[in-house]
Parts: structure tokens; sequence; C-alpha cells
């Protein structure tokens, strides 16, 4: 048989309240965090990133990865002989630690936006001084500034060996490549 007195009982129930307590916070503060990511939704065009090397040069493209979603994106979406700034949101962003040689002409390394003017067979792909920016004005015209590109060459467009439901670069030794729906657009860099 147990005899408590006051005072050793008092204890008991402080600390017993005490525990409870901080066990109760710490199964709020879980739910909380469990549901918060649970009723995240999917950004619609999520941040995404492809790097490699080309040649000696360490590349890097930041961009935000739309989803073709059932729309007909070349010649409607992405409109054919308009600026686009080559991803969603901000303007995609090219980076280089090395200078590059694409179609004879020379970029020299740091960053840039980059930019794309579709056309259905030939397209534009511009490398532009101003970086940070949205990719487009308020009225849907690409933040392009003409006079800041640095670079202009041209690419061919090819259809895609795969359909891509989400925009898509990669970055390998001999240059990189835009993937989106069913096309495909090489930028050979030396």
């Amino acid at each position: 048989m147990f005899i408590f007195n006051n005072k050793s009982l008092k204890h008991m129930i402080t600390n017993t309240i005490k525990r409870t307590g901080l066990l109760s916070v710490f199964c709020l503060l879980l739910s909380t965090a469990i549901f918060a990511q649970a009723g995240k939704p999917e950004k619609a065009s999520p941040a995404a990133v492809a790097s490699g090397k080309i040649g000696k040069a360490n590349v890097t493209i930041k961009y935000s990865s739309p989803a073709v979603k059932g729309r007909t994106i070349w010649g409607d979406l992405v409109p054919y002989n308009k600026v686009w700034r080559a991803g969603a949101n901000e303007a995609t962003v090219f980076e280089t630690d090395q200078p590059l040689t694409i179609q004879g002409k020379s970029l020299p390394a740091g960053k840039y936006s980059l930019y794309a003017l579709p056309g259905e067979n030939e397209w534009k792909i511009m490398f532009n001084s101003e970086t940070g920016q949205w990719g487009i004005k308020r009225g849907g015209d690409s933040t392009d500034d003409p006079a800041k590109d640095v670079l202009v060459v041209t690419a061919k467009a090819k259809k895609s060996a795969s359909f891509n439901e989400r925009l898509l670069y990669t970055v390998g030794a001999k240059g990189f490549e835009l993937h989106w729906a069913d096309l495909t657009i090489p930028v050979p860099v030396m």
C-alpha cells in the first residue's frame, strides 16, 4: 500500500500534466506538418535545373517546367515567330563558368537569360545579359530586350524520340537540348 503525502502527490500530478502537455504539443506540431505537406498543391510549373559539362565548362540551366496538360504547345500556347521565355514564370537562366563557342560565335563565361523565337522548323536562341526578371510583361510579350542580346544562334527543331509531358532541358558534352511535347531543340556547343 502506497501512502502519499500532499507534497509528493502534487509533484506526481504536476509531472504527469507536464508530460501530457509536451506530448500533446508534439502531436499537434507533427500533425500540422503532415497536413501542410499533404494539402500542398503541386506547382503548375515547378522550378527545375539542368546541369552538366560542355567541354571544360560547367553549364547550368534554371527554368520553370510547365506541363502539356492536353494543350497544343507549338504554334498555340507557345506561338511561332514570337519571343518566348523558354520556360514558365521567370526568364530561364543559362550559366557557364567558361567561354563557349556556339555556331562559331563566342559566348563569354557568365549568367544569361535564355529566350527563344520558335519557328515551325528553325528557332532562334537568344542569350541575353539581363537576368532576374519575370519572363513576360503585363501584355504577354517577352521581357527580352534585343539590345541586351549577347549572342543569337539558330537551331533546327526535330521530332522527339518520345513525348515529354513537362518541359525538360538536358546538358551534355556536345551542347544542350530543350525537350517538350513532341519536339526537341538541340543547340550544339563547342
